[in-house]
């Protein structure tokens, strides 16, 4: 397949240097690693100059290996128990940048036999009791379907649960083979039910081959299933061995992607080519919790 061309709306320039490389050296003291960094985000030199991050934990090793994704795989042996330190440490770094929104994700744990969701759960209450005034957003994998792995993670009060849909359901086995569009869909169900209180959040990305019907029949499924705020992105190849980008969505049709969500009644709908799932998160937040 012959590359698109990367057309100006989507291009990035690299700036704020300086800011990079001294969070990255906070980071790395403390053995922590972003999202931001093993998903070589385009936005990392803007994040990191404003002094946030999306903290990433348990390790740097995912069990899966989505199409979309450049986060280093590691399934079975290649796996380390998780960092008993971890939460801690992440406490620490969120308070030392002095955050008032802290967003943490993780890598999917299908070795462990929750997932995680203990690890997740315990990051978070370090956080809070490190920032008692700051709102805490996660970002967490689907604990393959495990409603008690879900439970214990909203149990520890984030005040955003976001889990993301990725795709439309037919691209599901080019981009997430090992993951299930009706198991994320209840993932979000369930996020809803359990806790009302908090904003219940998902994201796609757009130009893998979907359909703009799909793209809003998607959008339908996430409304129906309770998603208060939902971020819409260009994909954007991060390696070779990555799957190719099918399409540059123009400008006007993320727009109309926007307008769309509006009109299926999400409190927040953040459309555009370099928009990700924790990009401007603290913003999304405000804007979603108006009345």
């Amino acid at each position: 397949m012959t590359p698109v061309r990367l057309p100006e709306w989507v291009q990035k320039r690299a700036a704020h240097h300086e800011s990079l490389h001294v969070l990255k050296s906070g980071l790395r003291v403390r053995g922590l690693h972003t999202v931001c960094e093993s998903a070589r985000c385009p936005n990392i030199h803007e994040c990191f100059h404003r002094g946030t991050a999306t903290f990433l934990i348990l390790g740097n090793l995912c069990t899966r290996g989505c199409g979309f994704c450049s986060v280093p795989k590691g399934a079975g042996g290649g796996q380390l128990p998780p960092d008993p330190d971890e939460p801690t440490e992440v406490a620490s770094m969120a308070a030392k940048l002095g955050l008032r929104y802290v967003v943490i994700t993780s890598v999917t744990r299908d070795d462990l036999g929750d997932g995680g969701a203990a690890h997740f759960a315990r990051t978070v209450r370090a956080v809070r009791a490190a920032l008692p005034e700051a709102r805490i957003e996660i970002l967490t994998p689907d604990f393959q379907g495990d409603r008690a792995a879900i439970r214990e993670v909203l149990d520890s009060s984030p005040d955003v649960f976001n889990h993301n849909i990725e795709t439309v359901p037919r691209m599901y086995p080019r981009v997430r083979p090992q993951a299930g569009y009706a198991r994320s869909l209840e993932v979000l169900r369930f996020a809803r039910e359990y806790r009302p209180e908090a904003i219940v959040k998902s994201g796609l990305m757009v130009g893998l081959g979907e359909s703009g019907a799909e793209v809003e029949q998607t959008l339908a499924d996430l409304r129906q299933a309770g998603v208060d705020a939902v971020t819409i992105g260009q994909y954007l190849r991060p390696t070779r061995h990555n799957l190719p980008v099918a399409e540059y969505v123009t400008p006007a049709q993320f727009d109309a992607y926007r307008a769309a969500g509006e009109r299926l009644g999400f409190k927040m709908v953040f459309s555009g080519p370099l928009v990700r799932s924790s990009y401007m998160a603290d913003d999304v937040f405000t804007r979603a919790c108006q009345p």
